[in-house]
């Protein structure tokens, strides 16, 4: 308010009315002093304002002097122009390039070309000693210095640059090279000095050929740098500059090796050397085995220039134990940064191949395929899931898993997180085909030793497989991933676990045959069942039934109540499966069933098969009653010999006064129950035998 200094120092003639029309530089007052100026043009003007009778005379001190204008021309003047110039190759092959008034403040509202040509076969290198502009964001919408790979602004820009920048090193792609100097027309005073840097035209720098000859691309402003990115499980080569001939001295060139990740693919980097002679040099570091020149390969793709000492491995050598192995990266990107030394060597080469990354534990197929093996021999319990879980599996996908178990041995698998997409799925809970899962869905077989195959079943949306095992005998499970080209979801998390071989009936169950009727419960009914011992995978009892030749059998379910929901969730914990349409797949139940629901099955053949299986995280339920009884098929509206129908089937005539509950449907009470002692004796003989026959061997 009371005292301050004005300053100009971009005047363009002397005159006092100059002051006017140029650009203010600035009001300062208080302790802190101006930064250094030098004047746009010939003069600056200071303007110092009291409103103070006496002032000391050590209020403000300074020093001046007058420097050569040359300095700033960096080349040959572009005529009507304030601060553009042309720097030709056959003129001078380096020099200094500056800002105008630089280290002073540099001035607004300007607009300066520098364009760089050079001699055929040449390229350019400017590196900035000093670099301070405003930063106003990353993107520099206000004062910026902008580098085009070519002759003007129409060229391929290498970057726009702003704020304070360090070690800022570019070179073009050719001869020629165009810098832009632009800063915003503003009242507002900036504090910042411009720029300084050094240039040097030469035809020693890379050729570029290494990278334009082999399907990669040159980072534009590097001067060997390049990026190679996939075609989708594509392959290439990866050489050292100046292939095929011995490498340059004192070069540092970066590989960018850029597998896809998107939705729908995401893959990894295989590196597999052909050729690998690098000198090692002498006396090595102690913590580093290359003393010269080095490949350093970083399987993670770290990019950033401060990371590159987090290296995964260090390769030189030139002796046969030297030749590096096949490295493999962590992800979809493998950076290399190649260091040539002093001293000169044949270089190396290298196979890239995209691989899809599937992100899945298990011994992959070696062609690639979504295909994994899980041998007894290697790991006896493990984890397997969808392709990248716990993230979506990608679409049009197709995915098998193998356990392979010993022939002493059985396997088993429970889902721990299931959801398969299923936009129009069929809630026909437990059936196995394409009317209930036609979009995305898993699917599961028993494999014999022989290489047969046994559907268990197929499952889509949230409803998750029962416990799977494999029978007594076999060579394990196969479990397959199908998906569309359409949406996806998240797929599935399992685990297994490879355990000795049980009896053909498991922990609990048995045979049953020769009677005309049984009942079959769930282990320990009507306590409920427990889960399997601990350390067990699961608990497992299988019941056959088997009927006369020519007769079918008839399964009621009185009571069920297992955990697990047959549409919400599935039967990842405890499921029973029953096998009574040859051939097919068994029906998957779980859930409670309500008292009104009738829960009948009719065999396709003399036998049916049930499978009550238990997993280790099951909580324990109230279990489950079946009533077997071997039946007629029904031919018509009426059955033969006084039998009385029940669905599709015909009753025997002893049933209907065994006490048993043999059809879902009411039945009269039939009149030989009644009366008769020789007809009530062969009732009670024929429920003793059946019951005497359900008890589990």
């Amino acid at each position: 308010m009371h005292e301050y200094m004005d300053i100009y120092s971009e005047m363009a003639s002397l005159e006092t009315g100059e002051l006017v029309n140029s650009a203010f530089g600035g009001r300062y007052c208080g302790p802190i002093p101006p930064r250094q100026r030098v004047s746009l043009h010939r003069a600056v003007a200071l303007s110092f304002y009291t409103d103070k009778m006496y002032t000391p005379p050590n209020l403000f001190t300074g020093t001046y002097r007058f420097i050569n204008a040359s300095e700033f021309e960096v080349g040959t003047p572009v005529p009507n122009t304030l601060c553009s110039f042309i720097i030709e190759a056959s003129k001078r092959k380096t020099g200094l390039l500056l800002s105008p008034t630089y280290p002073g403040i540099y001035p607004k509202d300007v607009t300066c070309n520098y364009l760089f040509s050079g001699q055929p076969g040449q390229r350019i290198r400017l590196e900035f000693r000093d670099f301070d502009l405003f930063f106003g964001g990353p993107h520099c919408p206000f004062d910026w210095v902008r580098v085009y790979d070519g002759p003007d602004n129409s060229s391929a820009a290498i970057g726009t640059y702003c704020g304070q920048q360090r070690n800022l090193v570019l070179y073009s792609s050719d001869e020629r090279l165009l810098v832009t100097f632009y800063t915003l027309p503003r009242a507002a005073s900036t504090q910042n000095r411009g720029f300084k840097g050094i240039f040097e035209f030469s035809e020693s720098f890379v050729k570029l050929d290494f990278i334009s000859k082999h399907d990669a691309e040159h980072i534009r402003g590097s001067e060997c740098d390049q990026k190679i990115l996939s075609k989708k499980e594509s392959t290439g080569f990866v050489y050292h500059p100046n292939y095929p001939f011995p490498y340059i001295q004192k070069v540092v060139c970066r590989y960018f090796i850029y597998g896809m990740q998107d939705s729908q693919n995401l893959e990894r980097v295989r590196l597999e050397f052909q050729n690998f002679s690098i000198p090692k040099g002498e006396n090595p570091k102690p913590d580093s085995t290359c003393n010269d020149g080095y490949l350093k390969v970083y399987l993670r793709g770290q990019e950033a220039t401060d990371s590159y000492d987090k290296h995964d491995a260090e390769l030189c050598g030139e002796r046969a134990a030297d030749f590096p192995p096949a490295l493999v990266s962590d992800g979809p990107r493998l950076v290399m940064v190649f260091s040539s030394g002093e001293l000169q060597g044949r270089g190396f080469k290298a196979k890239y191949t995209f691989e899809t990354e599937y992100r899945v534990p298990g011994t992959a197929a070696p062609g690639g395929e979504c295909a994994f093996t899980y041998r007894s021999e290697s790991k006896k319990r493990g984890e397997f899931n969808s392709p990248r879980y716990p993230s979506n599996y990608p679409s049009h996908t197709n995915c098998t898993y193998m356990l392979d178990a010993t022939p002493n041995e059985q396997v088993t698998v429970v889902f721990d997180h299931f959801k398969v997409r299923a936009d129009a799925w069929n809630a026909t809970a437990g059936l196995y085909g394409g009317a209930t899962c036609s979009e995305d869905w898993v699917e599961a077989w028993w494999v014999g030793r022989e290489g047969s195959r046994v559907p268990l079943g197929r499952w889509c949306g949230a409803a998750a497989p029962g416990p799977l095992h494999s029978p007594r005998g076999a060579l394990g499970l196969m479990i397959a991933l199908r998906t569309d080209a359409e949406h996806v979801a998240s797929g599935f998390k399992a685990r297994y676990v490879f355990e000795p071989a049980k009896s053909i009936f498991g922990d609990c169950g048995g045979n049953m045959s020769g009677a005309e009727w049984g009942v079959v419960t769930s282990p320990r009914y009507p306590l409920p069942y427990e889960p399997p011992a601990r350390a067990a995978a699961s608990r497992v009892c299988n019941w056959f039934v088997t009927a006369r030749p020519g007769k079918r059998l008839l399964l009621n379910f009185q009571f069920f109540a297992v955990e697990g929901h047959l549409i919400d969730r599935g039967c990842p914990a405890a499921v029973l499966r029953l096998w009574y349409e040859s051939p097919g797949p068994p029906l998957e139940l779980c859930g409670e069933k309500a008292p009104a629901d009738r829960w009948q099955y009719l065999s396709s053949s003399n036998s049916i098969r049930l499978s009550f299986i238990i997993a280790d995280k099951s909580v324990g339920g109230s279990g489950w009653r079946a009533v077997w009884t071997e039946v007629t098929a029904a031919e018509g509206a009426a059955c033969p010999g006084g039998a009385l129908p029940c669905g599709a089937a015909c009753l025997p005539r002893a049933a209907l006064c065994s006490g048993l509950q043999h059809c879902a449907h009411p039945l009269q009470h039939h009149q030989h129950c009644a009366g008769g002692a020789d007809w009530r004796r062969a009732c009670v003989l024929a429920t003793v035998l059946a019951l005497v026959l359900a008890v589990p061997r």
